[in-house]
């Protein structure tokens, strides 16, 4: 790996600046971090917002969609019932519930009810619109936390690809500027050394 140019102490802007020593390769490398800078943010924030209002709007609608609804235990659930049971905030087990939807077909899957559950004993289940299980939706407040921290994660992701990329090609930038200089280094170092011999 060639050795790094010297570097001086940090002066802001100065690829932007008129010099008559810079070179072509700085004015290009001010471009690219520029353009680089631009597409990371640019990237990152549209992303972010898009994958945040995507996810807003996906739970958004699961909250107008999904309803809770009376479920009865269909087979006696495994466990001892809350009276028995040693927990104090009661067991809750997996057990075979049944439910009727809103067009009068008869339902039934797996839900969380609490142990020792006899059989016809009600239990609140969501259902999506075909009448089929689902958690239940997540609150306001909980859905804005959601899709904040998706965005966010989304966001810096994409943001990631133009970052990087910008860093690529700064760097085969610096790498040509030092093949430059050790071939100039190379033409004419012996001529400075008789020089100043």
């Amino acid at each position: 790996m060639p050795l790094k140019a010297f570097r001086g102490p940090k002066v802001w802007l100065w690829r932007w600046r008129s010099n008559p020593l810079k070179r072509r390769a700085d004015t290009v490398e001010a471009w690219v971090l520029l353009g680089a800078w631009l597409f990371t943010f640019l990237a990152g924030v549209l992303a972010g917002l898009a994958a945040a209002r995507s996810v807003e709007d996906g739970l958004a609608r699961e909250r107008v969609e999904w309803h809770p609804v009376v479920a009865h235990v269909v087979d006696k659930a495994p466990g001892v019932s809350g009276a028995h049971s040693q927990s104090p905030g009661g067991e809750r087990v997996w057990a075979r519930v049944g439910w009727t939807v809103a067009d009068g077909s008869a339902h039934s899957g797996q839900a969380r009810v609490a142990a020792g559950s006899k059989v016809g004993t009600p239990v609140t289940v969501w259902t999506d619109p075909q009448g089929h299980l689902v958690t239940r939706p997540a609150t306001a407040s909980e859905a804005h936390l959601r899709s904040a921290l998706i965005g966010g994660l989304v966001g810096l992701s994409a943001a990631a690809v133009p970052f990087v990329a910008g860093l690529v090609v700064r760097g085969r930038l610096e790498r040509r500027r030092m093949d430059r200089w050790d071939a100039e280094w190379a033409r004419l170092g012996p001529q400075w050394g008789r020089m100043t011999g």
